[in-house]
């Protein structure tokens, strides 16, 4: 299976498997079972996908669900950053607090 390319968004990725195997995105949307322009959308990143749909996306290309939803999920976290204008160092703290989070929810 090929690995998501970080550096490109989940919209772009996914453009780019449809177009890399020569498909439309009417067939692509009816196989997965979305609506055309919800997946165009998608794809130019101006919607986001739901969990369901990116799981019918990676079964439909045969890719890592995980890959999939990495990237969308790193999209989220720097779409919110550039929205916030915050600095990168944020990161950091946000690495700290998932840490702590992870240790107080497997406390209860």
């Amino acid at each position: 299976m090929a690995r998501v390319e970080r550096i490109k968004s989940f919209g772009e990725h996914l453009r780019e498997l449809r177009e890399e195997a020569g498909l439309t995105l009417k067939s692509v949307a009816e196989q997965i079972n979305v609506d055309t322009s919800l997946l165009a959308k998608i794809e130019r990143n101006e919607r986001q996908p739901t969990k369901q749909i990116i799981k019918q996306i990676a079964v439909y290309f045969k890719v890592s669900e995980k890959d999939l939803l990495d990237n969308f999920l790193s999209d989220q976290i720097a779409y919110k950053i550039l929205d916030e204008e915050a600095d990168l160092s944020i990161l950091k703290v946000a690495e700290e607090k998932v840490k702590y989070l992870k240790t107080t929810w497997a406390e209860k």
